[in-house]
């Protein structure tokens, strides 16, 4: 049984209920398909009336908001080892060039990290425990998470939707055509984000080569 399937089996308040969770635990920093799930109970919401559309994109803000502060609050008493812990667990995800990749990205851009790494399924999972571990000022993050949780989550569950008529007639009930869509696309950026992170990986390591082969005056 597919997932649009399930969740038509279920109590609308079990939906609003696993959808918070799923997106809560995969902000904590734990790889789980948040963004399927959310977009599995739009697009139910679109095709039965017992779904409030505006109750699961609250919902779904509200486990995006307090996974990422729970990450955060994680991350910063758990420091380096956490990562090196997370690395081990997960290796495809937490790997050194993956982190060294979103250290950058929050060394450059801060806050708005945090921000647009709710868009972007890999730094989705880093944000609230690498905001910690880096010790990130947490009135900052808290911004930044609210923000991006709450645009991210309404702003998926409000598209789903209202397009939901169309996607019904693309993908009817969600099936294994439109998991499969989904799934590739997630692959896709996440090997795309993993290719920059080894070519700027690369480049770093040849940046310090040079510097290490000058010699001292």
């Amino acid at each position: 049984m597919h997932i649009q399937a399930w969740l038509e089996t279920i109590p609308a308040v079990s939906i609003y209920l696993l959808v918070a969770v799923v997106i809560g635990v995969e902000s904590l920093g734990i790889p789980l398909p948040g963004e399927i799930v959310l977009v599995s109970a739009a697009l139910l919401a679109s095709q039965q009336g017992h779904i409030d559309p505006l109750v699961l994109g609250i919902c779904a803000s509200a486990g995006a908001v307090v996974g990422d502060s729970i990450g955060y609050a994680i991350g910063r008493k758990g420091g380096r080892p956490l990562i090196a812990w997370l690395g081990r667990k997960f290796p495809g995800h937490f790997s050194g060039a993956n982190i060294a990749m979103a250290e950058r990205s929050f060394e450059k851009w801060g806050m708005w990290a945090v921000f647009f790494g709710r868009f972007i399924a890999l730094l989705r999972i880093f944000a609230g425990p690498l905001a910690g571990v880096l010790h990130m000022p947490y009135w900052k993050f808290l911004i930044a998470n609210m923000l991006g949780g709450i645009l991210w989550a309404g702003g998926t569950t409000a598209a789903v939707y209202y397009v939901g008529v169309v996607a019904e007639s693309w993908f009817k009930n969600f099936s294994y055509a439109g998991l499969a869509v989904a799934a590739v696309l997630g692959v896709a950026s996440m090997l795309i984000i993993k290719n920059r992170a080894k070519k700027a990986h690369a480049k770093a390591e040849a940046a310090a080569g040079t510097q290490d082969s000058v010699p001292a005056e």
